[in-house]
């Protein structure tokens, strides 16, 4: 199945590295007009964006009327904008008692908040072409949890109701909304994993693998794939849903 964006307007929010680096560019290869955005301009963003024939969007997401700019910013810019990719992410991990309560909500507004502001913000663009695709980027720890992380796994377990309320509030319009859920994957996040549990990255890659049935952990460019056909403007039947890109993780172990 090919995926053709030609002439759509993408938005890739957390795009400077990572797994948001790599769906701006899977979304620019299918044919799209990408904007890449994380929260301050730099020279990563200002690259990505040159190399995919696209336009920087930087701003912080967690705040509404930034989240309004942004969006307002690419439609002026395009003429247009049809797919919303929320990638954005911060994470802090701390058992319960211990963690800060200000970064604690830091995490949660910046995860759960800032799409909930971004989707409020591309919606009326989507309903003046009469059609949309938004994807949001929740994560295995939403589904399952996970320790010490207990504002990130609730905030991505946000996404997914979140997801599953606005499937079902906008599919009417042609705004079709659905969520990944990647399990560990290979990005520069995983860096606070193993600062946390006091090792080192490649220790960490190996611990999260021994533990995946596929016996290695996912690739951004695995997940950019998912995301790629949840943009597709000719799939509407999937609706509301969430895909996991685990290695089989949440399917098979007990």
């Amino acid at each position: 199945m090919t995926t053709d964006l030609t002439g759509h307007v993408a938005l890739v929010t957390g795009a400077a590295q990572g797994m948001g680096a790599a769906h701006a560019r899977r979304l620019a290869a299918a044919g799209a007009t990408v904007a890449v955005n994380d929260i301050r301009d730099g020279d990563a963003l200002g690259a990505l964006a040159d190399e995919i024939g696209g336009l920087t969007a930087a701003g912080d997401v967690s705040d509404p009327a930034e989240c309004v700019r942004i969006a307002d910013d690419v439609a002026n810019a395009t003429g247009r904008l049809d797919v919303l990719v929320a990638n954005h992410a911060y994470m802090t991990m701390a058992a319960l008692g211990d963690h800060d309560d200000a970064d604690w909500w830091k995490v949660v507004d910046t995860n759960l908040g800032g799409t909930f502001f971004l989707v409020q913000a591309v919606l009326p663009h989507m309903r003046r072409a009469g059609a949309g695709r938004i994807v949001v980027i929740s994560s295995e720890w939403g589904i399952t949890g996970w320790p010490q992380a207990t504002a990130y796994a609730a905030a991505k377990s946000g996404l997914v109701s979140l997801v599953k309320t606005l499937g079902r509030e906008l599919a009417h319009e042609h705004v079709i909304v659905n969520a990944v859920a990647p399990g560990v994957t290979d990005t520069p996040q995983l860096l606070v994993d193993a600062d946390a549990a006091g090792i080192g990255l490649a220790e960490m890659h190996d611990r999260y693998a021994s533990s995946i049935p596929l016996r290695r952990i996912g690739s951004s460019d695995e997940v950019a794939a998912a995301v790629e056909l949840l943009t597709d403007f000719d799939l509407e039947a999937i609706v509301g849903q969430v895909i996991s890109c685990n290695g089989g993780s949440t399917r098979s172990r007990a």
